[in-house]
């Protein structure tokens, strides 16, 4: 019982949210009765929280961002697609804002090495972008976030405020029709709330695991970005939706 108790925490930690259906289908040999008697006693031990239809890991609600080590190996082959896509409709000029997180240091890695300006909070992204000798790359003051190695704080609003971005590219944590995009950071919010209002043009990158999740905190609507990339994965019915809305999906 306690290691099959282990591994639903696992699997919900490792997505994010599961469906109950998943988790019957993940364990096919425990009856779905059990398995809600162990949602009940995971959720009352504070593990995991229940949700109507399933589970969410703690760290979906938790003001804090999940430690880059963990993020880093999740996901990595989609995140890399996702680069390479944001690359290819990336015209490197002017200014450019590029966000902390995992994603972003897979584009980091591999953004091209042509004249423009990039402004970053991602403390992993700036030493990627070290590599370059044509790229202008600034880093915002602020408070380091440990977890995410990330700059937050007052000073980085106040110095966004002085900037106008070309381009925005933004992480985000979940997104749900009707709800929209989602972080589960407050600090992250208002910063990237921040940078998208001095923007022409918001570019938002997402893996299709994070359709579906919704965060604490609400960062835009279809309206407030432009393009959406995302792996190959995406949900057909989520693109076409957000095509009927203006957004580009890639």
């Amino acid at each position: 019982m306690e290691r099959r108790r282990k591994q639903i925490v696992e699997l919900i930690n490792e997505k994010g949210q599961v469906g109950f259906a998943q988790l019957v289908k993940s364990f096919p040999d425990v009856s779905e009765m059990t398995l809600r008697n162990d949602l009940k006693f995971l959720d009352a031990n504070r593990l995991i929280i229940r949700i109507h239809g399933g589970a969410r890991s703690l760290d979906t609600v938790i003001d804090i961002d999940d430690p880059l080590h963990k993020r880093i190996s999740k996901n990595n082959e989609k995140k890399q697609e996702i680069a390479k896509k944001a690359v290819r409709l990336i015209h490197p000029r002017g200014a450019i804002f590029l966000d902390s997180g995992s994603t972003m240091i897979e584009l980091a890695k591999i953004f091209p090495d042509e004249r423009c300006k990039i402004f970053t909070v991602g403390v992993p992204c700036t030493m990627e972008l070290a590599r370059l000798k044509s790229v202008d790359v600034h880093v915002f003051g602020g408070r380091l976030k440990r977890e995410s190695l990330s700059i937050s704080g007052v000073k980085t609003l106040q110095e966004i405020e002085n900037v106008n971005f070309n381009l925005a590219i933004i992480g985000v944590t979940g997104y749900c029709r009707g709800k929209g995009f989602c972080c589960s950071s407050e600090e992250r919010c208002e910063i990237n709330r921040a940078v998208m209002r001095r923007a022409e043009k918001v570019m938002v990158l997402m893996d299709s695991q994070k359709v579906g999740k919704s965060d604490t905190y609400i960062l835009a609507d279809s309206q407030d970005i432009d393009i959406l990339i995302s792996d190959h994965d995406l949900d057909r019915e989520i693109q076409e939706d957000l095509e009927q809305k203006g957004v580009e999906v890639y």
